[in-house]
């Protein structure tokens, strides 16, 4: 290998280093999974994850600096987001991998799930060619700030927290699909729970928008 290529490669490898650097923390990969819900003000990320807005402050930094993130000044308030929807994949694509590559990981998912009674895995790959052909209604359940951030498209937004009062308008007769944030997110848990006492068909698709971007497939904004 001549002088030229080494070196080609050896600045290549540091720059890419950077953003392995970066998500080398716990909390920090947690912060990227938060803004994979929508753009967030500092404070309400501190909340989510229960850490100081001073020590969020300075994780947010480190991943601004890696560029996976980003910033803009919204009055008073900075508000985060995820650089683009390649960093929106990357998040999807990292937890199945480790998923796959990780026995801890399963021990620890299969234990949080089967606490909450959800253990019992559906079709995943079936459930989400249905949901794409547009064969079943798919629900939402996460705050409504997240669905207009980003959401499946032609999802209606139902917020956990408004779903007694909105049942009501499902159609009866029709297979509803719940998704929230993701696998560890217990919003579709409780949402199908729920359903299912009142005579719904209803199925958690694990499932979220992270993973519907790493798949290829494109997001719908705005519009509850």
């Amino acid at each position: 290998m001549t002088s030229s290529n080494r070196q080609f490669k050896d600045s290549l490898y540091e720059q890419l280093a950077r953003i392995g650097k970066a998500l080398a923390s716990p909390i920090r990969l947690e912060l990227l999974d938060v803004l994979s819900q929508g753009p967030r003000t500092v404070e309400s990320i501190a909340n989510e994850v229960n850490q100081s807005v001073a020590n969020t402050s300075q994780h947010l930094q480190i991943l601004r600096s890696a560029r996976v993130i980003e910033s803009e000044r919204n009055g008073v308030n900075i508000i985060y987001r995820l650089a683009d929807q390649e960093v929106l994949g990357l998040c999807g694509v990292l937890r199945r991998v480790g998923e796959a590559r990780l026995l801890e990981v399963r021990q620890v998912t299969e234990a949080f799930l089967r606490e909450r009674g959800a253990l019992e895995r559906t079709d995943n790959e079936t459930l989400l060619e249905r949901v794409r052909r547009g064969e079943v209604t798919v629900l939402d359940v996460r705050p409504s700030d997240e669905f207009l951030a980003g959401h499946i498209p032609g999802a209606i937004s139902v917020p956990l927290s408004e779903l007694e009062q909105k049942m009501a308008d499902l159609p009866p007769d029709r297979e509803i699909v719940a998704y929230c944030r993701g696998p560890l997110c217990v919003m579709s848990i409780e949402a199908v729970n729920r359903l299912n006492e009142k005579g719904y068909q209803a199925t958690r698709w694990e499932e979220g928008v992270a993973d519907w971007v790493a798949r290829g497939f494109a997001i719908q904004t705005g519009t509850v």
